[in-house]
């Protein structure tokens, strides 16, 4: 038996190309990044429970990884936002929607027991909105 602890799930960290757009999108969906981060090249919020959510801007990576090439497409990756109950969920996307980012999926009730919904933040990684739907245990 290996005595070595396990490594322990810290962050999820996104490559984005305005680091001031991806902020105002993400303290839209109340991620709670310091004030002044938009002139830093490497900005992180610590999430309720502890894991943490780190942007860094392209040319940060390209610091220590010269021929980094940003990725082409998407659409492997997306991060998930709980809501308090299905109206939030519309709420919320209604929000996101109207002051111009990409609303992929508009809010619908999934066959698994949720009201989800799908927007693009501004590098185009989703994010979804999800709500158990009442008698649902999702």
């Amino acid at each position: 038996m290996n005595s070595t602890p396990a490594p322990q799930f810290d962050s999820v960290g996104l490559v984005v190309s305005d680091l001031a757009a991806s902020l105002a999108f993400y303290r839209r969906l109340g991620i709670g990044f310091p004030d002044g981060s938009e002139d830093q090249p490497h900005v992180k919020a610590v999430l309720p429970g502890g894991l943490r959510l780190v942007l860094d801007t392209e040319d940060t990576i390209r610091s220590f990884h010269p021929t980094w090439p940003p990725p082409a497409g998407g659409g492997r990756v997306t991060l998930a936002f709980r809501c308090t109950d299905p109206e939030h969920v519309d709420v919320v996307y209604q929000d996101l929607a109207g002051a111009g980012y990409h609303g992929e999926l508009k809010p619908w009730d999934a066959f698994w027991g949720q009201r989800y919904a799908t927007v693009h933040d501004p590098d185009g990684n989703g994010v979804d909105l999800f709500a158990p739907l009442p008698n649902a245990s999702a």
